[in-house]
């Protein structure tokens, strides 16, 4: 039997993902949003409208659906008001969260048992304020309390791969691109953890489908890559013949007031306080079957994406700049080498 798939959103950079894996499973895949970016797919039906907007709604509650994927990050209400209207027309409901929504600052190794921030399914605040953790917590509590047991929390944490519009991996592309020496903040044997877009839909779907309900820490093993591995690939793949990497410690790079992270995206140095970002336990999701490709895909991937661009990739406008400032960067290596 061919099953229906109800993406909320589908339009940015997971939602996509998981359009896609739906489509590419032969799946009926239907999406609401405000229609401001589209999947230009044919087999995807659009229903338009504003979570916000309660009577906008409306629709939610007259078709049936196997499975509901929803990303959303601002306010709680939405997720309340959007479950509730679909509890009893889906079949479950995969809510991808955040590795945020633990207590600061989170332990390593941190499970799914870890305490979260304290936050209401009601909150109000506007999608682009209001404190991240604090929104996604009460998603998820939304979530749950619509769909009880038939609610995955999938918390992600670092997402990269084709179409990403937060801007990490992108930026460092962009940074071998533009050729000459490049600071590479060390450790270079730095583990990573992360997922790829497209291999977090896989698992949403394949979960969802089995059963598996409340939270799961959904990112790869620590270690998948490290900081080297990651630069030295983005190095080979996208710079020039006059591209160096320029390895510098931890410690010379925060004494110069080098913020990780922002500054040098996907980067944690051991012993910062929210080093765990790459540190969580995910061996639940990994009995219940994620897989994550290599990286070499996932930044080859990436680099055709934005290679065949008409321009500049997309940025959501939440959310800050990322990357180092090309004159504090050749003011960094000035000093140190």
């Amino acid at each position: 039997m061919t099953a229906r798939l109800l993406v909320l959103g589908g339009s940015g950079f997971v939602g996509r993902a998981l359009v896609l894996e739906g489509l590419d499973r032969g799946w009926e895949v239907t999406t609401f949003n405000r229609g401001r970016r589209a999947v230009a797919d044919r087999r995807v039906r659009t229903v338009r409208g504003d979570r916000l907007v309660p009577a906008d709604l409306r629709p939610l509650g007259e078709g049936r659906w196997d499975l509901v994927a929803d990303t959303w990050s601002g306010a709680p209400r939405a997720v309340r008001d959007s479950a509730a209207a679909l509890a009893r027309r889906a079949g479950a409901y995969v809510y991808v969260s955040s590795c945020s929504v633990y207590r600061p600052p989170p332990p390593m190794a941190l499970t799914e048992a870890t305490a979260t921030v304290d936050a209401d399914a009601d909150a109000d605040a506007d999608g682009g304020g209001g404190d991240y953790a604090q929104l996604k917590r009460g998603s998820e509590l939304a979530a749950v309390a619509a769909f009880g047991e038939r609610a995955l929390l999938l918390r992600a944490g670092l997402i990269l791969g084709p179409h990403e519009d937060v801007g990490r991996l992108p930026w460092w592309l962009g940074r071998m691109a533009r050729g000459g020496d490049v600071v590479a903040p060390g450790p270079a044997e730095l583990p990573l953890q992360y997922i790829d877009a497209r291999d977090l839909a896989r698992f949403a779907l394949d979960a969802a489908m089995d059963g598996v309900g409340g939270p799961i820490n959904t990112v790869s093993r620590r270690g998948h890559t490290t900081m080297g591995e990651l630069l030295e690939i983005c190095r080979e793949v996208a710079g020039g013949a006059d591209t160096q990497l320029r390895w510098l410690p931890a410690e010379t790079l925060l004494a110069a007031g080098i913020e990780p992270w922002m500054d040098l995206p996907v980067w944690i140095p051991p012993g910062h306080e929210f080093e765990a970002m790459h540190g969580a336990d995910v061996e639940r999701a990994h009995r219940a079957g994620l897989r994550c490709r290599p990286v070499q895909d996932t930044v080859a991937d990436t680099w055709a994406w934005l290679a065949a661009l008409d321009g500049s990739p997309p940025r959501r406008a939440d959310l800050p700049p990322l990357g180092l400032d090309p004159e504090v960067e050749r003011e960094i290596l000035a000093d140190h080498h």
